[in-house]
């Protein structure tokens, strides 16, 4: 393969914003790919698959260029390495003239023994990671350094998955099933669906299938008054709207203004009725005490570590800290104790993480049972692992109220 240098030079650009002045991989990427529009398919795929892969693998990389100092020629050194492990000849560019392929060869082999190093983490990841799931943390490390499958959720508000299936049959959209969630379809290749006239009219979300498990497990009704504490931009605030037939009333809370702003638009597009939107710092300053025992559900979808999501966000392990986790606990259990109060008696409540830690999950939900011994039970838990099911990790407990 021949290796041109704008292309080569793209990566590095998109590498240095990622890894360097640390934005966000996703963003960053688009928006590259959108700079140039004279780039076709294959070049875009060359630029995107480069990014992704050496932000994934950039610990591996960087021990196979025997590179101790992460700076911009470093990028470009990973970027060698990677392309003689993937049976390039490097161009004579001075950026290449110290990497020799059979020392790239030989210090992969070595990698392949450590794992820290083969699978591309921090040594403190690694050691919690082991130290919270034990023999299943390499198989469930190894797994998110895949890339994530692309699925949609059907809006049943709009359609329902037959007509969708008809219609991508009919435009040679290849899709697979899951019996995890029926209102989903896996996209079996590549695609923009933001500019798709179906999903900009509102027929489906982009959306994990993970993600899609949440909202059925909070056994939500038609009528019915729900919170969704941690609502964000509103995926899962979506799904209840679907599952509840647009009967209702949901209260969608979030600390970000621009996320509920996004969430409004969607809910518009999704022909969604039944959403109101609160930020988080009006809900404590005004209206806590008012919403006691309102709520027949509640879903708090939780901030977390996101490690179960390194498939679809990769640069987010250069960025954690175990400073940030401890954080994240006390953040957690405070989540629960804000909203325990608004559930009316036999109401349920549901707490989720897209984490696979059970510091974040199963022990934050021990505690809080501990703390409110008697006026809250554990229904259901579901854990999905990433390496078992090959989507993304998600943690769910389903708690009642006395």
């Amino acid at each position: 393969m021949k290796i041109h240098r704008v292309l080569a030079t793209a990566v590095v650009n998109g590498l240095k914003q990622i890894l360097l002045e640390h934005q966000q991989a996703d963003t960053t990427v688009s928006k590259l790919l959108q700079s140039n529009p004279s780039w076709g398919k294959r070049d875009r795929n060359f630029i995107a698959e480069n990014i992704y892969g050496i932000v994934r693998y950039k610990r591996l990389y960087e021990y196979v260029a025997n590179e101790e100092v992460w700076g911009e020629s470093s990028l470009w050194r990973s970027l060698g390495a990677k392309l003689i492990l993937e049976g390039n000849a490097l161009p004579e560019w001075p950026e290449f003239t110290e990497l020799k392929p059979k020392e790239i060869q030989a210090r992969n082999q070595e990698a392949k023994q450590i794992r820290k190093i083969r699978e591309s983490v921090p040594d403190w990841l690694d050691d919690l990671g082991e130290k919270e799931l034990g023999a299943t943390w390499e198989p469930e490390i190894t797994a998110l350094n895949t890339p994530a499958k692309f699925s949609i959720r059907v809006n049943t508000l709009k359609t329902d998955v037959e007509a969708i299936k008809k219609l991508f049959t009919a435009e040679n959209i290849p899709f697979s099933e899951t019996a995890l969630a029926p209102d989903a379809l896996i996209i079996d290749a590549r695609k923009n669906f933001r500019n798709y006239e179906p999903y900009r009219k509102g027929l489906f979300e982009i959306q994990d299938i993970s993600s899609q498990l949440v909202a059925p497990f909070l056994e939500v009704e038609p009528g019915m008054n729900v919170i969704d504490g941690c609502s964000g931009a509103g995926g899962k605030t979506l799904h209840l709207a679907a599952l509840m037939q647009n009967e209702g009333e949901i209260l969608a809370v979030d600390v970000s203004p621009n996320k509920l702003e996004e969430l409004e638009l969607r809910a518009k597009r999704a022909y969604v009725t039944i959403v109101k939107t609160m930020q988080a710092e009006k809900l404590t300053r005004n209206f806590q005490a008012r919403l006691n025992s309102f709520a027949d559900r509640i879903l708090v979808d939780v901030p977390c570590s996101g490690l179960g999501v390194l498939r679809r966000k990769p640069d987010a392990k250069w960025s954690l800290t175990p400073k940030f986790i401890s954080e994240l606990l006390v953040t957690q259990a405070q989540i629960l104790d804000e909203y325990a109060p608004m559930l009316k008696p036999g109401g349920l409540l549901v707490y989720s993480t897209c984490s696979i830690l059970p510091s974040e999950n199963e022990k934050q939900i021990k505690a809080f049972l501990k703390k409110y011994e008697g006026r809250f039970e554990l229904i259901a838990e579901n854990r999905v692992s990433p390496s078992q099911s090959g989507f993304d990790g998600f943690y769910m407990a389903k708690l009642k109220k006395a």
